[in-house]
């Protein structure tokens, strides 16, 4: 699970230095957010598999287990969401600024 969060990390970290140097609006920013949201995602459907595997082979109290595990599936899932607005507001807002040239 460390290695899409290292490549959702390092893709913002390039996005930011994208937006540093002035190319926030350019298509390798809305590729960074394509990987940051992909990132996301599969680190959700990770935790889930986890959380299904502890409830089905743990016995004995796994409350805490599960609700941590709900807690990150929750915290993953609304930046995959940020990042797939922020990647659709940004394509939108290239496009149009193609049609105005």
């Amino acid at each position: 699970m460390s290695i899409p969060f290292f490549v959702a990390l390092y893709q913002a970290f390039k996005l930011l230095t994208y937006i540093v140097r002035n190319k926030a609006f350019s298509e390798v920013s809305v590729n960074a957010l394509r990987y940051i949201k992909y990132s996301a995602i599969t680190i959700s459907t990770l935790i889930v598999l986890g959380i299904i595997f502890v409830v089905l082979f743990i016995e004995g109290d796994v409350a805490g287990v599960i609700s941590l595990g709900l807690m990150c599936t929750f915290a993953s899932s609304v930046i995959a969401t940020f990042a797939a607005v922020l990647q659709k507001l940004l394509k939108g807002a290239i496009d149009e600024n193609a049609l105005t040239v």
